[in-house]
């Protein structure tokens, strides 16, 4: 099957793109073990050089990168460029501090001299989804490629044209030929990638299923995986939150790139006294939200990526209100071309209820409501998933005490939660394991090496 660029918001068909066939795959695997013997004898010094080209490419094209995000995923055009420049920003990141979290460490043992070593792997796969086409690769192949290793790409099959410019800046920013490639290949070809001896790693952001594929894969071969996968990120809303600010932030959180991203808020745990407020500040924010032309600056809101992730979002609605969900606004497809859906708040949730028990990946916010701090806690790890958590309240010594019971990776006080390169990011139970970003994302994909001596 070809890779099929096509526009969510009108439905067009923009261009077609043949899949590898063995023999090209096979060169650019044969390339990749080549060129990293090179690459990891180049000097982080000189590697840096490179990185901030590469930064500075990013940001003179983020208008045609970022429209080329719009036309194919349906992402508002103002977050796709501020998506581009803040690859831009990680680009930056490591290329000024990769040298110090990779500078060997000396540790006084019994032996002459001993320190800790960190070196490249080499060739690492990495499997991308659509939703963030750019971010989502960056934060891997910044600290991944400053680190001495090559990277490969297997992104969603929707977004090629963002694939094959990731490619095409890398080599526009100087990098040598197959430092990182983009591979045009199906997921039933994934397997034979993984197991081919040229990788020696695998990264996946994407759903649990994947998740489980590759790391069935990629185990059965000893290579170690980094899983990012789906979130019901809870937004907890407590007794003396500030509500005008929280509500505010809510509509960011859950509605930002159509509320298709692993860390949107999802579940919103009200505790009770002040549910009622909440809920109509939060409801007024949505009304207010201009949903549209994706290519539209003033657009917030635009077009769901594809068809099938409108009808989940149209399934998981309908059975959740026959079970007893309340709309408080929105609740249907929007009747124009394109894969369009209202922002939308259900409250009346429940634990039996698809909105409740599933990822939502869609402009659709659950209100759960419960009785105190407590209850909240538990409806919080109430679910399979543990990405990240925000959490509401003007006590920021209760907000810490209650941050150690969050089961998840990451707990934003009084904001909403994002990825930041300065920070490590990542899940635990359904949405994952391992770290990107900061200095534990670089020390995932290296040799972590011994050395001890002894005169």
């Amino acid at each position: 099957m070809p890779y099929i660029s096509k526009n969510p918001a009108t439905m067009e068909v923009l261009k077609e793109f043949p899949e590898l066939i063995e023999t090209e795959l096979q060169q650019k695997l044969n390339l990749s073990a080549s060129v990293f013997e090179r690459w990891k004898m180049v000097s982080v010094a000189e590697r840096t050089v490179l990185m901030k080209k590469l930064a500075e490419y990013l940001r003179q094209n983020k208008k045609e990168l970022g429209t080329l995000a719009t036309v194919e995923m349906g992402k508002p055009i103002t977050a796709a460029m501020a998506e581009v420049e803040k690859c831009a920003l990680t680009c930056d990141f490591y290329a000024e501090n990769a040298e110090r979290f990779l500078t060997s460490e000396s540790v006084s043992t019994d032996a002459t001299e001993s320190y800790v070593a960190f070196e490249p792997l080499g060739t690492i796969l990495a499997v991308m989804p659509w939703n963030f086409p750019y971010w989502q690769v960056f934060r891997f192949a910044a600290p991944t490629i400053m680190a001495g290793n090559v990277g490969l790409l297997k992104h969603a099959s929707n977004v090629p044209q963002c694939a094959l410019a990731i490619e095409r800046a890398f080599v526009e920013a100087g990098f040598p030929n197959g430092v990182f490639q983009t591979l045009l290949i199906n997921s039933s070809t994934v397997a034979s990638v993984i197991k081919s001896s040229v990788v020696k790693a695998v990264t996946l952001t994407g759903s649990e299923n994947a998740g489980r594929s590759v790391a069935s894969i990629a185990g059965q071969q000893i290579k170690k995986t980094v899983l990012e996968l789906g979130g019901s990120d809870p937004f907890i809303v407590l007794a003396d939150a500030d509500i005008q600010l929280a509500a505010k932030t809510a509509k960011i959180a859950r509605l930002q790139n159509a509320g298709q991203s692993c860390i949107a808020a999802k579940r919103f745990i009200l505790v009770e006294s002040v549910a009622q407020e909440f809920i109509q500040a939060m409801t007024a924010e949505f009304k207010q939200t201009i949903v549209g032309d994706p290519m539209d600056e003033k657009t917030e809101v635009g077009p769901m990526a594809n068809e099938q992730g409108l009808q989940e979002i149209v399934r998981q609605v309908e059975e959740s209100v026959k079970l007893g969900a309340k709309i408080e606004t929105g609740g249907h497809q929007i009747d124009r071309p394109g894969y369009f859906y209202e922002p939308t708040i259900l409250s009346n949730v429940n634990s039996i209820m698809p909105v409740y028990q599933e990822e939502v990946f869609g402009p659709v916010a659950a209100v759960i409501i419960v009785k105190d701090d407590q209850e909240a806690i538990k409806a919080v790890n109430d679910t399979p998933f543990g990405l990240g958590a925000s959490l509401w309240t003007k006590d920021l010594v209760k907000a810490k005490q209650l941050a150690t019971l969050i089961e998840s990776g990451s707990v934003f006080i009084n904001g909403l939660v994002k990825s930041d390169p300065r920070l490590p990011f990542g899940g635990l139970k359904n949405s994952g394991y391992g770290r990107e970003l900061s200095s534990f994302g670089i020390r995932e994909f290296i040799n972590i090496k011994t050395v001890w001596i002894k005169k």
